[in-house]
């Protein structure tokens, strides 16, 4: 009893992932034993095998193989096998880990035969394992984790039996990790899904449950060449489905409620709700009131995503921060696709959606490849912000493995960037600038945007290397410990600049910006919902707008967008002008027409 009672409590625990991992429940009694029992034995069935190649072995081609030494049954249930982990890490450490440890190292190039590792530097074979290792890297997430930073995809290799199962199209097994909650600790577990005779070499699936077959032979890349180039480098403009996928839909406010429109600004008060402490604080002006009750609310200022629109219309005398369907613009994804709606503009970086447009960015990354200049691509979530799970490389193997770790765009990496001279740092860095717009109007399209931008700076001089230099790559310090964030005001900014850039004026600058941000905004109401962002008469919106500045091949500066922000951080700004949020609900809610706005 007290043996079934531990089991009991073991699957308690960990049946939900059993079942979600597929693991055939004959297994489930042995794994238990061995997981108690830390039994390794998996070298009792099977032996590895070194191969041979008669010339050179090819990059793509595997190293080691494993063999079965006896006959598999996949029905007994003694076959299942604890696999160790190698490594586990995050990639941003990955580099700084491997140069602190000589033992790593020399164990990862003895899998990864790099028989050249002795006589290299070891900056060198810390790029040439990093290089390499992604054919061997899996990952999982954590699903119990609570915040953001914990539920980014942790990587792993397995130990040397692991990374020596093959793939096949037909597998005779298959490899899953595990998280064992009594150690807290992931494995990976090894079983048959076959019968497999002596002498059999094992294989897995490099790309399980992905039946597509142009997906699969792009996502099987890293060890099954092919070449994409007679794929178009134009991938299809999707269709409403593509648009709604993964968002609530919307509803659309009834317009006809708004043909007898009262004339709110005529209102010596209007009563504002809002869920942004900034408001709360910083809107002082005596013409609005803030209050605690939605219902009695003039003006709804959310953070939160508003659906409702139909039924806000009922009441057509309410605002409400936001615009139906605006997240065409304020999604990355959805922003390039809505973006390439005005034929090749050049504010928009090459982007394809890893899922949809792997194809099309695989014949275009190996067409580039032939031609012969740089090929650094910038991997970034759809959905994530303060530069997460964002990655810089141009190796294809690890954009590969990067596109199954959830909804991803790739973007060509600006490597030729307009750069900031900071003495105090002895040299040239990156920066971005932040340009607050205000949307008042889709029909017709009124727009403004805030005078006074912000700047984030990198820390460290720019060089096109160390792309795992955080502070030489990325402008976001807000978020980061122990780094410094280099405050200055634009008017600052524009007396440095007028001295670095002395022919390239900031005026002239500016009106490329205004006029990029004007285009962004037309995109964005092109197209009727779902497509694009809907008329409503309830709607104003503040977003904010990330961009870079890009040396061209004839030496003017052209700004590049990187990013349209929901419900942007306005801290900042209200730090920097205390009078922002008096000034937006001025221009929004009591047609005030004020110098600190330049309509687009």
């Amino acid at each position: 009893m007290g043996h079934d009672s531990e089991i009991l409590a073991f699957l308690n625990i960990h049946k939900d992932q059993l079942v979600a991992s597929n693991i055939p429940q004959h297994f489930w009694n042995t794994l238990y034993k061995k997981l108690i029992h830390k039994s390794f034995n998996a070298g009792n069935t099977f032996q590895l095998l070194k191969l041979d190649y008669d010339q050179e072995r090819q990059h793509h081609e595997p190293i080691w193989a494993l063999q079965a030494l006896s006959k598999i049954d996949r029905l007994d249930p003694k076959h299942i096998y604890l696999i160790d982990h190698a490594w586990t890490y995050r990639v941003e450490k990955a580099k700084q880990t491997l140069m602190l440890h000589d033992s790593l190292r020399e164990r990862l190039c003895k899998m990864f035969d790099l028989n050249d590792s002795d006589k290299m530097q070891k900056e060198d074979l810390v790029d040439a394992i990093f290089n390499c290792m992604w054919k061997f890297n899996n990952m999982y997430t954590i699903g119990s984790a609570t915040t953001i930073e914990d539920k980014l995809p942790v990587w792993y290799i397995m130990d040397e039996i692991g990374t020596s199962v093959l793939h096949n199209d037909n597998p005779n097994c298959r490899i899953v990790p595990f998280y064992y909650s009594d150690e807290q600790i992931t494995y990976s577990l090894l079983f048959p899904i076959e019968d497999i005779d002596e002498a059999d070499l094992i294989f897995r699936d490099f790309a399980e449950g992905i039946t597509d077959p142009e997906k699969r032979s792009a996502f099987l890349l890293p060890w099954v060449p092919k070449s994409f180039r007679h794929y178009s480098i134009y991938p299809p403009m999707p269709g409403e489905d593509y648009f709604l996928s993964g968002h609530v839909k919307e509803s659309l406010p009834v317009l006809s409620n708004f043909t007898n429109k009262e004339s709110k600004e005529t209102r010596c008060v209007l009563k504002v709700f809002t869920q942004y402490s900034l408001v709360k604080e910083f809107l002082t002006d005596n013409k609005f009131k803030i209050v605690e009750n939605e219902d009695e609310a003039d003006i709804l200022w959310l953070t939160e995503h508003f659906k409702d629109f139909e039924t806000l219309s009922k009441s057509p005398e309410k605002f409400v921060s936001q615009f139906p369907f605006e997240y065409v613009l304020t999604v990355k994804d959805l922003l390039c696709i809505t973006c390439r709606r005005k034929n090749s503009v050049k504010w928009l970086p090459v982007t394809y959606n890893l899922l949809t447009e792997i194809t099309n960015f695989v014949s275009y990354f190996q067409q580039r490849h032939d031609e012969g200049p740089d090929n650094y691509w910038i991997v970034k979530p759809c959905n994530l912000a303060r530069s997460l799970d964002i990655h810089i490389t141009d190796n294809l193997d690890y954009i590969m493995k990067l596109a199954t770790t959830g909804p991803k765009i790739v973007q060509k990496y600006i490597t030729n960037p307009v750069l900031f001279y900071r003495p105090e740092r002895n040299g040239f860095v990156k920066f971005d600038i932040r340009y607050v717009i205000l949307l008042k109007c889709v029909k017709p399209l009124e727009v403004f945007v805030y005078k006074e931008f912000f700047l984030r700076f990198a820390n460290v001089p720019f060089e096109l290397n160390e792309f795992d230099n955080y502070e030489k790559h990325f402008t976001v310090m807000n978020y980061t410990e122990n780094t410094q964030l280099k405050h200055m005001k634009c008017e600052e900014f524009k007396e440095h600049w007028e001295r670095q850039y002395c022919n390239y004026p900031w005026a002239t600058v500016e009106k490329s910006i205004v006029k990029m941000l004007r285009e962004i905004l037309e995109c964005g109401a092109l197209e009727p919902p779902p497509l694009g962002i809907a008329e409503n008469p309830q709607s104003r919106a503040l977003y904010a707008a990330d961009l870079m500045l890009e040396w061209t091949e004839n030496a003017a500066m052209q700004p590049k967008i990187l990013e349209v922000n929901f419900t942007p951080d306005c801290k900042r700004a209200c730090d920097y002008y205390p009078d922002f949020y008096n000034d937006v609900f001025n221009l929004f809610f009591m047609n005030k027409s004020l110098e600190k706005f330049i309509p687009l």
